[in-house]
């Protein structure tokens, strides 16, 4: 749709189409673009414009003012950077599960300092939320898979977090084929581990070479209008359609 906005403003400035092109220094077809098929103008070509009009970018081009607002929410989605796993406080871990209600994901290759000290009743809180209606959806990297062996070749580990894998498959078991809960084998490449419990999400970056332990951690809370939080679900709802379910071997 045409600008008529920005049409109107430099009209009512008493300039033309050449006098904008040469301010801003773009071509004068640039400018006529801009106002025949409303397209948005890079940022400093709107700033420019909007200081030789004297008007607000966000009157020029409303859809900016949804940019900002999505700017401004994803901002406020970022709670803390923790610079290591070990620097996230010890109540947290457990607190993102017990307080979850809806959805708990999980998101990793081996996670087992969750089951082995940050949560050691995971399985049996994992079996209450899915008994009183909850989701929770489990995704480990398949300890036989080229994902896990090639992680454990950039930690010089040899078969370390195959061994990992198992190790929290087993503190699982109690839970796994439970209503509402499903674990699943992936062979994706991590980028990040993900721990979402309903509004709350931690992802732990992973670093070439480093265990994710020794890597940092953001704190996210879902906002509305933000998009970090959704943008790091989206990628576990990526795996998580590409996995594999397990089932514990004794239901095989």
């Amino acid at each position: 749709m045409p600008n008529e906005r920005l049409r109107g403003a430099i009209t009512a400035a008493g300039l033309d189409l050449r006098d904008v092109a040469e301010t801003v220094t773009v071509s004068r077809k640039t400018v006529e673009r801009w106002i025949m098929t409303g397209r948005v103008p890079h940022r400093t070509h709107r700033w420019s414009v909007a200081k030789l009009l004297g008007k607000d970018e966000a009157y020029l081009w409303p859809d900016v003012a949804d940019e900002t607002r999505t700017k401004v929410a994803s901002e406020a989605e970022f709670v803390c950077l923790y610079p290591t796993r070990s620097a996230v406080p010890r109540d947290l871990w457990p607190s993102l599960v017990d307080e979850a209600t809806d959805s708990l994901d999980i998101l990793v290759f081996a996670g087992l300092f969750l089951p082995d000290s940050g949560h050691p009743d995971l399985a049996e809180a994992m079996i209450e939320m899915g008994a009183a209606g909850g989701r929770v959806r489990v995704l480990l990297g398949d300890p036989d898979g080229d994902a896990v062996q090639r992680r454990a070749h950039e930690e010089d580990i040899g078969d370390g977090v195959a061994a990992r894998v198992r190790l929290s498959l087993s503190h699982l078991k109690r839970a796994i084929g439970a209503p509402g809960v499903e674990v699943r084998l992936h062979n994706a490449t991590l980028y990040n581990s993900i721990y979402r419990g309903d509004n709350t999400m931690y992802v732990n970056t992973h670093v070439y070479g480093a265990p994710a332990a020794q890597s940092p951690v953001m704190h996210l809370q879902r906002v509305p209008g933000g998009r970090l939080f959704d943008h790091y679900q989206a990628s576990f709802d990526k795996v998580w359609h590409s996995a594999t379910p397990y089932e514990n071997d004794a239901k095989r």
